[in-house]
């Protein structure tokens, strides 16, 4: 582990921050391990939730630092608490105890050093769920080979195709090109969708998009994208939920919700390029339901979690 975080290049940033002499990088994080919720999840897609929920686990920091992030409490560090990676592969263990349909890895780009040895102790002790790389996109080819083997689905964002709007608004002008790279990669490693009877993915990739105000434009290019380069072997989730959290921080035009117009549009888009394999967002979608609370729910199981 310690290699990888002695001059961090484990995202696209590569700052080189080294992390084992406490400096933190651009996400935020040191070498110590920060988790800051563990329970079943019922809101993400439906072949990942299920009915009896997915295994989510929520780390502290994030490689991004997006203007309209829904979860800063945590991509800021503010939530969490340090554990081992002992303590993690507990927890995995604890959540496949409680009939999770899967194990979900939510911002785990920082932390992978970690996870994969958290994930090789828990796999000696039974782990026997579908592992979840739950991301934002702004993935380093080079790290996710380290996962070959061990993540059987990718849940990615695609969030722009416009350098403009990527430096804009999450402070990443080479997203773009990252997240190409990085679904090109998860893309050959997971391959295409592997269902149970339950009509639970086992195996493949979602690609998330998150439709922003006045983005429809940016929005229409990175479905037109996906599409013409993958068609129908990734599943699409196109996502209406943007929610405008302190808006005197946001620039002007994301200070409102997305409308149910612009929505549709994109939508309507979608269908008619040929898109079959996706997932929509009805109703009133755009809520703070969609955020759990940060209060380290089954993240300690005693005052000692450091063995």
């Amino acid at each position: 582990m310690e290699p990888l975080l002695k001059r961090c290049r484990l995202c696209p940033h590569a700052c080189g921050a080294d992390r084992t002499a406490g400096e933190t990088g651009i996400c935020g994080a040191d070498a110590r391990l920060k988790v800051a919720r563990a329970a079943l999840h019922f809101w993400e897609e439906p072949c990942i939730s299920g009915t009896v929920g997915s295994g989510t686990v929520f780390f502290s920091y994030c490689p991004l630092h997006c203007v309209y992030c829904q979860n800063a409490e945590i991509s800021g560090g503010q939530a969490g608490a340090e554990v081992s990676t002992g303590r993690l592969a507990d927890i995995f263990l604890e959540l496949q105890g409680q009939g999770a349909a899967n194990i979900n890895l939510v911002t785990p780009t920082h932390y992978i050093p970690h996870i994969m040895e958290a994930l090789a102790r828990a796999a000696e002790r039974g782990l026997a769920l579908p592992i979840v790389y739950n991301c934002s996109g702004y993935e380093s080819v080079e790290a996710l080979r380290r996962l070959d083997g061990l993540v059987d689905i990718y849940l990615t964002d695609f969030k722009y195709m416009d350098v403009s709007l990527a430096r804009r608004y999450s402070r990443a002008a080479d997203y773009p090109l990252a997240a190409k790279r990085a679904l090109r990669e998860m893309v050959r490693q997971a391959g295409e969708a592997e269902f149970d009877e339950k009509g639970l993915m086992r195996r493949g990739v979602i690609v998330r998009h998150l439709l922003l105000p006045g983005c429809l434009e940016d929005s229409r290019a990175v479905v037109r994208y996906l599409y013409e380069t993958y068609g129908n072997k990734i599943w699409l989730s196109l996502m209406s939920q943007y929610t405008p959290v302190c808006k005197e921080r946001l620039p002007e035009e994301l200070r409102r919700h997305v409308r149910t117009e612009e929505y549709d549009a994109l939508v309507d888009f979608a269908v008619g390029l040929g898109i079959e394999n996706g997932f929509l967002q009805e109703g009133e979608a755009a809520g703070e339901s969609f955020i759990p609370p940060f209060d380290l729910t089954g993240v300690l199981k005693s005052s000692q979690v450091f063995g």
